[in-house]
Order: structure tokens, then C-alpha cells, then sequence
């Protein structure tokens, strides 16, 4: 099944269109530009929204759900807002369809006109802020810490399953706060909190920033972000977080009665991550065989196949898998024992490794005599005879030495892969080799779009924590105090 996969040095976008389609990830739809979401991509999904749920809640955070439309009025009333998301936003007009009497089909019913037209939502600020205009009253309501899980539509142009998809799931922080420092400590806390899993789960190695004024979220007035290096050399936003500001609050008229009896508009924050992840998981690890998936969010960690002759070897190996089953379980390991007798072991051998199941162990009737299985490991091929005593605490030591491998090989990638430059020829030739360039700017859109215009690199981000050093910018030539990451990007 692998050498259906088109190579990455070969075709890296169809590479990656073919495992998608063929490990059974997602599929297309009969809707340009959304996407089928298979049980397999799904199981994924649900791994990585089920950890970050745990995550939110941990530092306080609730789910609530906020309606799929939002009245058009809504969106003008923040103009940067409105003006960032108006060219993506599908539009519902009419409420009713009607039979056409002179073909036969269906038509609108030109009657059924709505007073003000819904917009599909692009993202929830308006509808969350005219909302919370009556749960905030005073500081006692304070702080306000809500996450949505939900589908969100942007209506693109140009798609790629998971990447890039006009209908797609995501889940979106909205908070309100009594001080500007609060807020900026919420919105940093969950820059962090998308740092570490996509880190120590997705073994993923990420670069946290802030964006620069171009590359802003529409109505924010710092945006936080993480940024992933994928194999081919481009840049993936993995995560924002954005401190809004008073913004939406004065947009929305949310006040609040501070502890001295004064009237003040609450602070905001808003954050959130999507399905973006799994195309972002894909390219940072998989290879010309398929999927590489980190244990911690498989939806398989361990696959179990027998190899037998007759039905009395198929017993016996049934009997001692039991065993191993119950043992993988109780230290809560992910396993599954593909007995179906529909295909043969080579061939499960080869969806598995094209699925990205991070352990494969071979089981058969010699085995059982020698007290060893064969053991695979997804992300160096390597195969090993392991013993059958403590099988399962073998494997799960196993488990954790592959995620820290993966997270090792995708760090050491992305960390030679970040270079200097000095000049604008140095700059360029930086960039057609790939990877993060961090190079001197001076500061103004002007120049960060002239650059974008010359070469497609954007600033990815301004680094946390940035080393301050007095430069010239590499385009104008004009003094600059500090690096930023530039790269083309997803």
C-alpha cells in the first residue's frame, strides 16, 4: 500500500493528499472545499480535542456553546474585525426554499426574504460579546473564562484537506477580565498551554511569538502564537492567542462595577486551536510509508496480529493474547488485536505502518514455544524479539522512549534548520533552502509587505523572550534592535 504514496522529494503536496485519502483520515465532500472527516481522522481528532478540554479545564476554564449564526449588525460594530474576516463570510438571505413550478426543482422563496441577514460564523467574538454583555455586571462576574468547541466556516478560495478547509472544527477561548494585566496573563497562560501539548503530545516542536501588526488577528491588540516547522521547510501557525483589549468590550458596551464603584469596560482575551493540528501532525513526522503518530495521540498505540495455520495454533494464540490484552489495558494502553481472518498478516502489516500505529507485535504459533513476539516499532522500522514475560510493561516503556524519539528528530530538524541573515542576498538564498530565517527588521508594515511581495516570506513571529541586538534591517537598511523569524508558510 505504501508505494501508492507519492514521495515526498517527489511531489510533497501530493504526498500529503495521499495520506490523508489513503490512511483514512478524511475524504472530500460534495461541497467545494469541506471536507469528510473518516472514523480514523476523527478517533485522532477526538484524542487531541479530549487532551486540550482536560487541559482548559484544568486552569479553569468551562465549555459553553454559542449559536452557528450571527446577525450581520454585529459584525460592523468593530470595524478592524469586520473588515478582517468580511471577504470569508458566507451570508444566509432567505429562510425558505419553495417547488419551482416551471422546472420542477427547487428554488428560494423570494418571499421568505430575512429582515437582517445571518452570517455563518467566521469566529465568535460579536455573538459571545453581545452575550456577555448581560452575564457581566459587576467584578464579582470577573474574571469570565468560557471555551466553545465548534465548526466555524471561512469561505476560502483555495483548500487542503485539514490545512485549509472552508467548513472546519476548532475550539475558541472567549474571556473577560477586571485588569489589562489579567488579561494578558490569560492569554499568555494559553499560548503556554498550546505550547505544551502540541509539544509533549503532538511531539511537536513549536516556536512561541507574538505576531507582528500585519499578521495581527483582525480587532486584536497583540496576537500570541505557536509556531511548527513542517519537512518541506515551510511554517505552519499552530496556535493563537489574542489579547483583545477593550475592544470588543466598548464595541459591545460590557461594563463592569470595579471594587470602588466605578464603571470600566472589561479586559478580553480569545484563543484557539483546530483540525489544522492533524494536517500539522502529518507533515511534521509521517513518511513515504504513511502516518508517524505520536503514542500519546494515537488512536491505536499497539496492534496485536497472530500468524496461524491452522484453527488449533489461532486458539492458543487467542488465549495467551487475552492475557496481554487485559495487562495492556490496566496500564492504560491503546491496543488492538486484528484477528480478522479476511486479510493476511502482510497486508495488515502494511495498512498498519501506512495508519502510523506506533507498535506492531507478531504473534504465532513458535512464538508461543520460544515465549517471545516480534515487535515493530513505527518510527524507526527496527524489529526486535521480545520476550513474553512483562510484555506489557516492555511496551509501554517502549511507547515513551518512541514519543521522546519523534519529539527529538522533529526538534533537531527544526533547530538546523533556523538560520541568520546579514543581507538581502544572504536572505533569500536562506529562504529557498527552507526553514525559519531570523533576520533584521525595521519595524513598519511598509517594508514587511514589500518583503512578502519579493520573496512570499511573512514574519512568522517575533520570539518571546527575543535577544535584543542592534542591526539593520535587511531590505531598507534601516536600524533595527531586534531579529524576527521569517519563512514561507502554510
Amino acid at each position: 500500500m505504501s508505494k501508492e504514496i507519492t514521495t515526498r522529494e517527489k511531489d510533497y503536496a501530493q504526498w500529503y493528499n495521499d495520506i490523508v485519502l489513503k490512511a483514512g483520515l478524511a475524504d472530500y465532500s460534495a461541497v467545494r472545499g469541506c471536507m469528510v472527516i473518516k472514523p480514523y481522522g476523527f478517533a485522532l481528532w477526538e484524542n487531541m480535542r479530549d487532551q486540550l478540554d482536560k487541559m482548559f479545564k484544568e486552569t479553569g476554564h468551562q465549555n459553553a456553546y454559542f449559536p452557528l449564526f450571527i446577525p450581520k449588525s454585529f459584525l460592523s460594530k468593530e470595524a478592524a474585525h469586520v473588515e478582517g474576516f468580511a471577504k470569508e463570510c458566507a451570508v444566509v438571505t432567505h429562510y425558505r426554499l419553495m417547488n419551482d413550478p416551471d422546472s420542477g426543482g427547487i428554488v428560494v422563496d423570494p418571499t421568505a426574504k430575512l429582515e437582517e441577514e445571518l452570517i455563518v460564523r467566521p469566529t465568535s467574538e460579536t455573538i459571545i460579546w453581545n452575550t456577555y454583555k448581560t452575564w457581566i455586571q459587576s467584578y464579582r462576574d470577573l474574571p469570565l473564562l468560557i471555551n466553545q468547541w465548534a465548526n466555524v466556516v471561512r469561505w476560502e478560495m483555495r483548500t487542503r484537506l485539514f490545512l485549509r478547509t472552508t467548513e472546519f472544527l476548532w475550539q475558541e477561548g472567549h474571556t473577560a477580565h477586571a485588569t489589562a494585566q489579567e488579561a494578558i496573563d490569560e492569554t499568555i497562560q494559553m499560548l503556554n498551554v498550546y505550547a505544551t501539548f502540541a509539544e509533549e503530545w503532538m511531539a511537536m516542536p513549536v516556536i512561541k511569538g507574538v505576531k507582528s501588526e500585519n499578521e495581527r488577528f483582525a480587532g486584536a491588540v497583540d496576537t500570541y502564537c505557536i509556531e511548527a516547522l513542517m519537512q518541506d521547510g515551510k511554517a505552519l501557525q499552530a496556535g493563537t492567542s489574542h489579547f483583545l483589549g477593550q475592544n470588543f468590550a466598548k464595541a459591545f458596551d460590557v461594563q463592569f462595577t470595579d471594587k470602588e464603584n466605578k464603571l470600566d469596560y472589561v479586559w478580553a482575551t480569545s484563543w484557539g486551536v483546530s483540525t489544522r493540528l492533524v494536517g500539522a501532525l502529518i507533515m511534521a513526522h509521517s513518511d513515504d510509508d504513511g502516518l508517524i503518530l505520536p503514542p500519546k495521540i494515537a488512536p491505536v498505540q499497539v496492534v496485536m496480529i497472530p500468524i496461524y495455520k491452522n484453527d488449533e495454533q489461532k486458539k492458543l494464540i487467542d488465549e495467551k493474547v487475552k492475557l496481554f490484552m487485559e495487562d495492556f489495558k490496566a496500564l492504560g494502553i491503546k491496543v488492538k488485536y486484528d484477528d480478522d481472518d479476511n486479510n493476511r498478516p502482510g497486508w495488515k502489516f502494511a495498512e498498519y505502518e501506512l495508519k502510523g500505529v506506533p507498535v506492531r507485535i507478531a504473534i504465532g504459533a513458535r512464538d508461543l514455544q520460544n515465549n517471545v513476539v516480534e515487535v515493530a516499532r513505527r518510527d524507526t522500522k527496527e524489529k526486535v524479539s521480545v520476550s513474553m514475560d512483562g510484555l506489557a510493561n516492555t511496551i509501554f516503556v517502549l511507547l515513551n522512549d518512541i514519543q521522546k524519539n519523534i519529539y527529538d528528530k522533529a526538534k533537531n530538524f527544526r533547530d538546523n534548520n533556523i538560520r541568520n541573515a546579514d543581507t538581502w542576498q544572504e536572505f533569500e538564498q536562506m529562504l529557498d533552502k527552507g526553514g525559519f530565517v531570523a533576520a533584521h527588521w525595521d519595524g513598519t508594515a511598509e517594508t514587511e509587505n514589500k518583503i512578502k511581495e519579493l520573496t512570499k516570506a511573512t514574519i512568522r513571529c517575533i520570539p518571546l523572550n527575543n535577544k535584543q541586538e542592534n542591526g539593520k534591517c535587511i531590505l531598507t537598511k534601516k536600524p533595527s534592535k531586534e531579529r524576527v523569524l521569517f519563512a514561507r508558510a502554510y
